[in-house]
């Protein structure tokens, strides 16, 4: 089973753009339409909305493609 993560948590992935950073901002546990795709989620592999950090841009990945990173002011 994919690590799994929360609303608020700092994340980084990796894209065609190299890596980049962002925040959870909406987990899915079914599936979902985005950017006119069906992705598919359930609770044992919810995916995940992630606003970059640089930019507005949305993404949606599973918890596998993603890393935790600190959030900002912890060490």
């Amino acid at each position: 089973m994919a690590r799994t993560f929360r609303i608020g948590d700092h994340v980084s992935w990796n894209s065609e753009a190299g890596h980049v950073s962002g925040t959870i901002i909406a987990v899915h546990t079914r599936d979902f339409d985005y950017k006119g795709y069906v992705h598919h989620a359930s609770e044992n592999e919810p995916q995940y909305e992630i606003k970059s950090d640089k930019t507005d841009h949305i993404a949606a990945h599973k918890g596998n493609a993603l890393e935790l990173l600190p959030n900002e002011g912890e060490v």
